[in-house]
């Protein structure tokens, strides 16, 4: 017998608010990681760029990928990271290339303009680690409890998609 079927109807309503509730708070949380790193680069004086492009250049880092790898990574989460790339190359923030194998395929890689946006965010999210743990906010377990949890929703939402045709 299932979990859901041994659960009593209120039970499975508790869940499910839950359930909804974290949806929410993910949605938020993402929101507002975009505006922290926003906040930062109006601080120094990084107005050039926007928070969802410097996300990208942290994510890619010393690593140099096709735009499609770029979602199949996890390095980029939109709809529309042809524009970005495109915009971050024009800034001159990346480097493009066609690929020697596939010439229809384009290779990315930051330039020392996007590796110091890159470390600029590293320094905003280190501080941000540091703070959350010295001030007791959430320590080690805690954030391997909630990156263990969160993977897990992960892999099911993956499967749901993976297994839906």
């Amino acid at each position: 017998m299932s979990i859901e079927m041994q659960m009593g109807p209120a039970a499975r309503q508790g869940f499910m608010t839950g359930y909804l509730e974290a949806l929410a708070l993910v949605e938020r949380l993402h929101r507002l990681l975009l505006d922290v790193i926003k906040d930062e680069f109006e601080r120094v004086g990084v107005l050039e760029i926007n928070a969802v492009q410097a996300l990208l250049l942290f994510n890619i880092g010393d690593n140099e990928v096709t735009a499609g790898e770029l979602k199949s990574r996890g390095y980029y989460q939109g709809s529309n990271v042809s524009y970005n790339l495109k915009k971050l190359v024009e800034m001159g923030y990346m480097h493009h290339q066609r690929c020697e194998i596939d010439r229809r395929s384009v290779r990315v890689r930051l330039t020392q303009k996007g590796r110091e946006v890159r470390d600029l965010v590293a320094a905003l999210f280190q501080r941000h680690a540091d703070g959350l743990e010295t001030k007791g906010v959430i320590g080690p377990e805690g954030i391997e409890e909630i990156t263990g949890a969160l993977k897990r929703v992960e892999r099911y939402w993956t499967d749901q998609i993976r297994y839906i045709y």
